[in-house]
C-alpha cells in the first residue's frame, strides 16, 4: 500500500511538472537574456559545434529563443560528421534543419578539415578551433558565442574539444567585447528525472541574480522536431535522446576575470 502511494505521488508530481513546463512554454517568456526590450541592440551570435545535427539535437531551445528576439545567427561546424563515411549527406542536413530553424544558409559554415574529422579518439587542436572560430567572428563581426561545455552534454570528445578551442579563443582575446556562453551537461539523475528537474531548475535561475544564469523554455518544440526529423540519417541516435533538450535550458555568463567560458545548463525533458 505504501509503494502505491509513492507511486501515485511521483504520477502527480510528474504530471504537475509537466503541465508546469507546457504552461510556460505557451506564455511569453519573461526571461531577461539578451531581451531588455524593443531597444536592446540586437546581437551578431555564432554557434560553433562539432556535427551536423548538434545544432538540432541541443540547441534548438536557444536557437528559438534567439530567433524570436531578432537576434543574427551563424553556425559554424567542425566537421562533416563523416566517421561513418556520410559527410555529405549530414552536410545536406545540416543545410535543411537551418532552413526550418530560419537561419540563412549563407550564414552556416561547414569544414571539412583533415585534422578536424569526426569520429571517437580524434583529437582536435584547440589552437585550430580558435583559430576557425576567430575567423568566423571577425568576418561576421560577431559578439557573442555559444557552444559546448568541458563535457559536452554527451561526452562525446569532439564536443569538448570544440569547448578547448573556445576557451583558447576567449583566452587569447580577453580583450575583444565579446561574450561566451556553453551548454552545460546534468548529471545522470537530473537527466532522467523527466520534468520534474524543471523545479530545481526555476529554482537555480530564480536566485542567481548576477545575470549570469538563466531558464530558458522553448516556445517552439514543435520547430525542435522539425530540425531532429531533417537528419534523418542520424535517428538512430534521436531515438532513445528524442525528448532531449526540447524545453529548457540554463545560461550562465562568460567572465574575463577568471578566463572561464560562461555556461548553461540543458534539462533532457520527457526521459
Amino acid at each position: 500500500m505504501a509503494w502505491m502511494v509513492v507511486i501515485i505521488s511521483v504520477f502527480v508530481l510528474w504530471i504537475a511538472s509537466l503541465c508546469k513546463i507546457l504552461h510556460m512554454t505557451w506564455s511569453a517568456s519573461k526571461s531577461t537574456f539578451l531581451n531588455a526590450g524593443n531597444n536592446f541592440p540586437k546581437k551578431n551570435i555564432l554557434l560553433v559545434i562539432a556535427h551536423p545535427d548538434d545544432e538540432s539535437m541541443f540547441f534548438t531551445p536557444t536557437i528559438n529563443y534567439l530567433a524570436s528576439r531578432g537576434h543574427n545567427l551563424h553556425i559554424v561546424c567542425m566537421s562533416t560528421g563523416n566517421a561513418d563515411g556520410m559527410g555529405s549527406l549530414r552536410s545536406k542536413e545540416l543545410y535543411l534543419a537551418a532552413a526550418v530553424l530560419k537561419i540563412p544558409i549563407q550564414q552556416v559554415k561547414i569544414l571539412d578539415h583533415p585534422e578536424l574529422q569526426d569520429g571517437f579518439g580524434k583529437v582536435w587542436s584547440s589552437d585550430l578551433v580558435a583559430i576557425i572560430a576567430e575567423e568566423a567572428v571577425l568576418s561576421n563581426n560577431i559578439n557573442l558565442i555559444i557552444t559546448f561545455d568541458k563535457y559536452g552534454v554527451s561526452g562525446h570528445c569532439n564536443h569538448r574539444d570544440v569547448n578547448n578551442g573556445i576557451r583558447k579563443l576567449m583566452q587569447d582575446d580577453a580583450e575583444r567585447d565579446i561574450e561566451a556562453w556553453e551548454l552545460v551537461s546534468t548529471n545522470i539523475l537530473r537527466k532522467y528525472s523527466g520534468p520534474l528537474d524543471v523545479w530545481l531548475s526555476l529554482v537555480l535561475a530564480m536566485y542567481n541574480k548576477n545575470g549570469e544564469l538563466y531558464c530558458l523554455l522553448n516556445a517552439q518544440p514543435h520547430k525542435s522536431y522539425a530540425a531532429m526529423a531533417q537528419h534523418e540519417s542520424q535517428w538512430v541516435w534521436y531515438v532513445p535522446e528524442a525528448f532531449c533538450v526540447v524545453f529548457q535550458l540554463h545560461l550562465c555568463e562568460y567572465t574575463k576575470e577568471d578566463q572561464q567560458v560562461g555556461e548553461w545548463e540543458v534539462v533532457d525533458m520527457l526521459k
